[in-house]
């Protein structure tokens, strides 16, 4: 059974555009999609979908679909002659050593193509924003269509031409002796075209750096250092290559008061002498509000007292780290006569009782005295 027309496959016609010939393939996969299709009209609508693959798999391809149009099917059937020029043993390896010299550039349509570079964007946020998580927004270059050439590159009223050197491919062949070696033309440096009259307005390139808007979401619990990926939105690809990511590098500024240690918090909680030697009940700052420790009788300067749950929930963990509180027990300063003399009454009580009150201090002099024997 002879093949139909690939152009009246796909309902377009012969000077389609690839867009069209893409919503059409897809409308029609679509349509006849075997998993949409059961029962008696699921062989009829197997064939539509295969036949409508094939052709879009044909003219999608500029290569094949140049081929199509000059010889018909036997232009492109590979046990036919008209497929020589296309698939013949000499260019295939020029295929292999023109990918071996693009370095990261793909091929289509002959030009060389290049995917964009990613792009870094450092974030500063605060500890409470890292712990808890933000919703934000930021601003960051981006390329645009020129609107006074309409994104060709070319001066109003002109347009651009099909390259000399290379015939509008983007590639040159070198031969030496069996090989051919495909390279990138040296004359429109891969674009298949020259623009005689660039636009004024975008210099020739057909694009505008400008700034857009983007909705970023910090996750709860994410940690210094941490980057959040932003795909597409980095610089564009070369000859309709892909574009780059963006990267957000999340920067945490340092707290008045907590240092983060993983998912733990560590914090310095000042506490008077009295309080702390006649013990007491004193408020401490969370993340999330405020808590309360009972201090003990006698509590020493550097006592730790541990928070369960009061830390941060980390990006990967099950279950929230813990508030450690450091007791720093604080000297009065600028005291008054009065309190002065009070001081030094309280002082001379604990002289006459002897070390009972600081069992530090007298195993720290009879070490000293040990030392010096």
């Amino acid at each position: 059974m002879a093949k139909r027309d690939y152009y009246d496959v796909l309902g377009v016609p012969k000077n389609a555009t690839d867009d069209d010939i893409k919503k059409a393939y897809r409308k029609l996969a679509m349509k006849h999609h075997p998993d949409r299709n059961q029962g008696d009209a699921a062989s009829k609508s197997e064939e539509r979908f295969k036949e409508a693959k094939e052709a879009y798999e044909m003219l999608s391809d500029p290569h094949k679909r140049a081929a199509y149009d000059q010889h018909g099917h036997a232009g492109v059937d590979p046990n036919g002659r008209g497929a020589e020029g296309f698939g013949g043993f000499a260019e295939a390896f020029g295929d292999i050593f023109g990918d071996i010299f693009s370095g990261q550039g793909g091929r289509r349509g002959g030009h060389q193509i290049y995917r964009g570079s990613d792009l870094s964007y450092a974030m500063e946020i605060t500890l409470e924003e890292a712990a808890l998580g933000k919703e934000t927004q930021i601003r960051i270059p981006s390329w645009e269509s020129c609107e006074t050439c309409s994104g060709s590159g070319a001066k109003p009223g002109t347009s651009a031409k099909s390259c000399s050197t290379c015939n509008g491919a983007g590639t040159v062949q070198m031969r030496q002796g069996f090989f051919s070696i495909q390279q990138t033309c040296p004359h429109c440096h891969g674009a298949g075209k020259i623009i005689p009259e660039p636009c004024t307005a975008c210099s020739g390139q057909g694009k505008i750096k400008k700034t857009k808007t983007l909705e970023v979401k910090i996750p709860a619990g994410i940690a210094e250092g941490m980057r959040i990926r932003s795909a597409g939105n980095g610089e564009p690809g070369t000859n309709g290559g892909p574009p780059g990511d963006l990267y957000i590098e999340l920067r945490v500024k340092a707290h008045e008061i907590f240092e983060r240690d993983g998912d733990d918090l560590h914090c310095s909680v000042p506490v008077g002498m009295t309080t702390a030697a006649l013990g007491g009940s004193i408020e401490v700052p969370t993340l999330n509000g405020k808590a309360e420790i009972d201090l003990p009788e006698s509590t020493q300067h550097g006592k730790t007292f541990r928070l369960r749950g009061k830390g941060i929930k980390g990006v990967r963990s099950s279950y929230p780290g813990d508030l450690y509180c450091h007791v720093a027990v604080e000297t009065p300063v600028r005291m008054t006569e009065h309190q002065r003399k009070l001081l030094k009454e309280l002082d001379e009580s604990f002289r006459k009782s002897g070390d009972r009150h600081s069992p530090n201090a007298k195993s720290w002099t009879d070490r000293v005295k040990d030392i010096f024997k």
